[in-house]
């Protein structure tokens, strides 16, 4: 028995990964006791078991997956869904309501909506079914649809959904990850909504690496401290404003309260005054002019 690589080693197609008493898993084949690589991904060895997860590729639907479509076509007691991949999938009502229903289903269901579902049987020729009757299987309200390579969705599960409960615990969003690739996000802000994305395309980028999981921890932690700290002081008050904001109001409730005599009215009043007194002045002047002119 020997293994000829190393943990999470990035492999090729061909390459000779384990012989003797080892069991091929996905992404390998068997051949005279050998096992190879069928496709480029990460080696991994669990107990006897040899398998490789892929880097890259298109989804091919296995049963039990769960994943994320979109409704294109309404016909009789069906919908198709685009579920991503080569191909479409079909979705019948007995899998999905519960009966009596009515017989327009497209007053439950209808093009466009964005649903969550399992995949219950996966035939070539006709393309995978869907059922929607187990937990959590609903029509998704809200949120965003982020689109990844559905070969790294394991990897941002994570083992035992590690690297999923990261960033849920950290972010505090609703969140649904399909095996096609699709990632459903629904966050309290924008700002947390963006940083959830940054998060998933760091996994998405960084894959192949070792101790992701406690990377992108620090990270988010880091992130969130910030826009916690930036919503905080958005909140505070400076002191300063307020006080210069109550001054300001207290002299103009003074001044209306307690208006100051001016000396300009006094002025007024007296001006017509000085002009009248200056005016009969003349007046008398003239008069006096008068009579010696005609004394004269």
């Amino acid at each position: 028995m020997a293994v000829y690589f190393q943990k999470r080693e990035v492999v090729v197609p061909g390459q000779l990964l384990a012989e003797g008493r080892y069991r091929a898993s996905f992404g390998t084949y068997d051949e005279d006791g050998k096992i190879f690589s069928s496709l480029v991904g990460l080696a991994e060895l669990r107990g006897n078991t040899v398998k490789v997860v892929a880097l890259e590729g298109a989804y091919i639907p296995k049963e039990g997956d769960l994943v994320i479509g979109t409704i294109t076509i309404v016909a009789g007691n069906n919908w198709k869904v685009d579920i991503g991949g080569p191909y479409g999938a079909s979705l019948h009502a007995n899998n999905a309501l519960r009966r009596p229903y009515s017989d327009d289903i497209s007053e439950y269901m209808n093009i466009g909506d964005v649903i969550a579902a399992e995949v219950i049987a996966f035939d070539r020729s006709s393309g995978p079914f869907l059922g929607m009757k187990g937990r959590g299987l609903r029509v998704l309200q809200g949120g965003m649809i982020l689109d990844v390579s559905p070969a790294k969705i394991p990897r941002i599960i994570g083992r035992r959904g590690s690297m999923i409960n990261v960033i849920q615990d950290h972010l505090n969003i609703d969140t649904m990850v399909g095996q096609n690739g699709r990632i459903w996000l629904q966050a309290p802000s924008t700002e947390v909504l963006r940083l959830a994305i940054k998060a998933f395309k760091t996994i998405e980028a960084q894959a192949h690496t070792s101790k992701l999981t406690d990377r992108i921890s620090e990270m988010l932690a880091e992130e969130m401290a910030i826009i916690k700290g930036s919503s905080a002081s958005e909140k505070e008050v400076n002191p300063e404003e307020v006080s210069v904001q109550d001054d300001s109001s207290d002299i103009k409730s003074e001044s209306e309260l307690e208006p100051e005599p001016e000396v300009v009215t006094e002025a007024e009043e007296e001006k017509p005054v000085v002009v009248e007194a200056e005016a009969e002045v003349e007046e008398e002047e003239e008069d006096e002019k008068k009579t010696e002119e005609v004394s004269e």
